[in-house]
């Protein structure tokens, strides 16, 4: 995406994400923040005093501040966007609108501007005017109803709404360019927390709607397929294991149990069969498990190429031998953290702004 200019009026995590995965694959990436800053910036003082989590959104973009109820500050915006690519924001819907910046209105001076709009519920309708937060998304689409345990629903430990919803933007945007490569034009998108969350909820939805209930929730198993889950080892620790069919049902029963009569028993001959005796089936295999420590189950199943993976800790993830690494530079601290899973090939952006670095170089760069 070099030589891609993108403006983003952003907040906190869903809009962020978006911009640092366009600030990685190259496009000039300008983060435009009120007076104070993003409130991200005081999410934690884990780097020397600024954000460990602010670091993880942020680097490579630039940072300007600006205050549109001040003249000039809203005329260099209105400059910036004259030749900017991408006008990326997750401010209220309709906020930016009444200021004379929607869409269309600056396409009157930019035709191929692309503007993407953040939301939690839609810019129009009930629940446009609703603060969304990636926990109350969570719990309004359904999400906590399908984590947890029988007894208890739960939040999903991340911010996968905002994430998921980054995500979302940035292949919406791609989308776009590539469009706006045949036609010239840009256009609008309107992306909503609500809507990426009620598309991730179609297995349990469907269920609803056609196999007459929504599954139980049911902590590290599945409702509607067995076996599929966590068992105990010897020493402590869990294995996760998937079944995904009678024929390897078979393979487990002789290479993992060495009960291979098990794989015609007519209590486990089908998956609906292993869900209905799901508590026979589980005491028989952590029988099993029970004899063996991690290491050496993890091998007999890798050996039987029966998918499996450990519980892992955050600490265990933390020294993965899978887990890549990348490097923040923030005011003078580094920050490692995961690497995003797609990786840009020659230098990557590593510097976090601190607030309004490059706001005099910008605003000369702008001011018309």
């Amino acid at each position: 995406l070099a030589g891609l200019l993108v403006i983003s009026m952003e907040q906190a995590v869903a809009a962020p994400y978006c911009g640092l995965m366009l600030a990685d694959a190259g496009a000039r990436v300008i983060k435009v923040e009120r007076k104070e800053g993003d409130f991200a910036r005081g999410y934690d003082r884990g780097a020397s005093g600024n954000s460990v989590f602010f670091s993880w959104l942020n680097r490579g973009k630039e940072s300007v501040t600006l205050d549109l109820n001040i003249d000039d500050d809203e005329a260099l915006l209105r400059s910036m966007l004259k030749e900017a690519d991408v006008f990326l924001h997750n401010l209220a819907p309709g906020s930016l609108a009444r200021r004379g910046f929607s869409g269309d209105a600056l396409r009157e001076h930019n035709p191929g501007l692309i503007t993407c709009e953040i939301n939690g519920y839609g810019s129009t309708g009930p629940g446009a005017r609703k603060k969304a937060y990636d926990f109350l998304v969570q719990a309004e689409s359904g999400i906590c109803a399908v984590n947890g345990t029988r007894e208890q629903p739960a939040r999903v430990g991340i911010s996968i709404c905002d994430i998921a919803t980054g995500q979302t933007a940035f292949s919406s945007i791609l989308r776009a360019l590539i469009q706006r490569g045949r036609t010239g034009i840009g256009i609008d998108i309107s992306i909503a927390m609500f809507d990426v969350m009620a598309d991730f909820m179609n297995f349990p939805l469907l269920s609803h709607r056609y196999l007459g209930g929504a599954p139980e929730r049911m902590g590290l198993t599945h409702a509607l397929i067995a076996p599929y889950g966590a068992y105990s080892v010897k020493g402590g620790g869990q294995i996760l294991i998937a079944i995904q069919s009678d024929r390897e049902w078979c393979v487990f029963c002789e290479a993992v149990l060495g009960q291979p009569e098990l794989g015609l028993d007519p209590r486990f001959v089908n998956n609906p069969e292993r869900v209905r005796n799901r508590e026979v089936m589980d005491e028989i295999i952590s029988n099993v498990f029970g004899r063996f420590d991690i290491d050496e189950m993890t091998a007999l199943l890798d050996g039987a190429k029966i998918a499996n993976g450990r519980l892992s800790t955050v600490e265990d993830l933390s020294k993965h031998e899978l887990i890549r690494n990348q490097v923040a530079h923030f005011d003078g601290v580094e920050v490692s953290m995961a690497d995003l899973p797609v990786v840009t090939e020659g230098a990557r952006p590593t510097v976090v702004p601190v607030l309004d670095q490059h706001g005099l170089s910008i605003r000369k760069e702008f001011s018309h």
